[in-house]
């Protein structure tokens, strides 16, 4: 039984990394770019762009503040949610606990940048003409990723099963 646990563990710690990883090394080429040519601006389809900000707010760039003691609540907030993540990845039986993971993973990779930069490297830009959609980066992917697959499973999964 505890060969079982400790397997399924670390199979849960190998998704984490890997996402993680994914979104760090994301985020170090473009910061490699951004000092070789003094900013990045670079144009891959019509619809996409690699512009890196630093976004000093939580996501999407919303709430972003100047104050450090706010900057620092919230960081210390985000540090409250994943530790609550850990332990719904620690007690969920069922396939959710992937999602969970998808959001830790990435919410660990800014979290990361919060504490290392004091700001959180966004560089994806999704435009139609002259229409910006907020700059987010691989971290952002995965949570969003995490957080859509959950409100889906809850709305219809568990709606099937209280039928």
């Amino acid at each position: 039984m505890e060969k079982i646990l400790l397997k399924k563990y670390i199979n849960y710690l190998v998704v984490f990394f890997i996402i993680f990883f994914f979104d760090r090394l994301s985020k170090l080429y473009i910061i490699d770019l951004a000092e070789i040519n003094s900013s990045v601006n670079l144009y891959i389809t019509s619809y996409i762009n690699l512009f890196l900000i630093w976004n000093k707010g939580v996501a999407f760039g919303f709430l972003s503040f100047e104050d450090n003691q706010i900057y620092n609540f919230v960081t210390s907030l985000i540090i409250l949610i994943n530790i609550i993540i850990i332990y719904l990845i620690i007690k969920i039986k069922d396939f959710k606990v992937y999602f969970f993971l998808l959001i830790l993973g990435g919410s660990s990779g800014n979290l990361f940048d919060r504490l290392y930069y004091k700001a959180v490297p966004d560089f994806i830009d999704l435009h139609i003409d002259d229409f910006h959609w907020f700059i987010f980066n691989v971290a952002d992917i995965f949570i969003s990723i995490g957080v859509i697959c959950l409100i889906f499973v809850e709305i219809f999964f568990n709606k099937k099963l209280s039928k």
